[in-house]
């Protein structure tokens, strides 16, 4: 018997696949426990919408050092996120290496690969939140040892935000920090962010379990708070034209983009 012969041949249609709406690509650190996660929360029934994700290599420690050497893996990681799929907005996931960098640096690598993408960072998307909600004096929360969080304040200094209150949890090991607890960061938030020369808190780092206590610490501080994971997918949607307001995810999915 001739199997190949007994194979039926069905006749088929395309259509326009997934993410008619917007595709959108995300580049993760191979250490980040914590965004993937998240974001399938913030980006729950956005129908039309893609979401594609390639990790890159990087140190499990959290030095400059390390975070430098990512921007010679970039381009590569950001070509596994297939160019014919035409991305509207590409994202690298990564705070602190965006910081160390640079976050002109981190579009052009990404732009090697994909000319005509819109793209973000955690950075630059924290940095677009708080204008958008007009904030200028922020707490800063981080999980980084000193050196990375003074440069982390260095470049919102730059950006004209002024950084009056800081606490971090000092600690250099990624998997250590997407072990920190929930209520952990919720504390640090509110113990730092009660401040009256304060507008708003920003936590910075995308291992930081962030989205469910937002709501619970801007109620109970009457301040927005913003987070790296929460501002990247704001700022990505926005960048995709994409107007869901993810419930409970903070006041900044309220705020108007330009």
């Amino acid at each position: 018997m001739n199997l190949k012969s007994s194979v039926a041949k069905m006749k088929f249609v395309t259509d326009g696949g997934l993410g008619t709406k917007a595709r959108l690509g995300l580049i993760v650190l191979q250490t980040d426990q914590t965004i993937e996660h998240e974001f399938a929360n913030l980006f729950v029934k956005q129908d039309g919408v893609a979401l594609y994700a390639a990790r890159i290599p990087n140190d499990i420690e959290v030095t400059p050092e390390t975070l430098r050497q990512m921007s010679i893996n970039l381009p590569h990681t950001a070509g596994l996120l297939a160019p014919q799929l035409e991305f509207d907005v590409i994202a690298y996931a990564c705070t602190s290496g965006a910081t160390i960098i640079g976050e002109a640096r981190v579009d052009e690598l990404i732009r090697d690969s994909h000319p005509a993408a819109k793209t973000t960072n955690p950075l630059s998307a924290s940095k677009a939140a708080l204008a958008a909600l007009g904030i200028r004096r922020i707490a800063l929360v981080t999980p980084y040892a000193i050196d990375v969080t003074v440069q982390l304040q260095t470049s919102l200094s730059d950006a004209g935000f002024k950084t009056n209150a800081v606490a971090t949890f000092d600690q250099a090991d990624d998997f250590t920090v997407a072990r920190i607890s929930a209520d952990s960061i919720l504390n640090a938030v509110l113990e730092i962010g009660k401040r009256d020369d304060c507008d708003g808190v920003f936590v910075s780092c995308t291992s930081l379990r962030t989205i469910k206590i937002i709501g619970d610490a801007e109620s109970r501080l009457g301040k927005p708070v913003i987070s790296s994971n929460q501002a990247l997918a704001w700022h990505m949607m926005r960048l995709a034209c994409i107007s869901d307001s993810p419930s409970n995810a903070g006041c900044l999915f309220t705020a108007d983009f330009s």
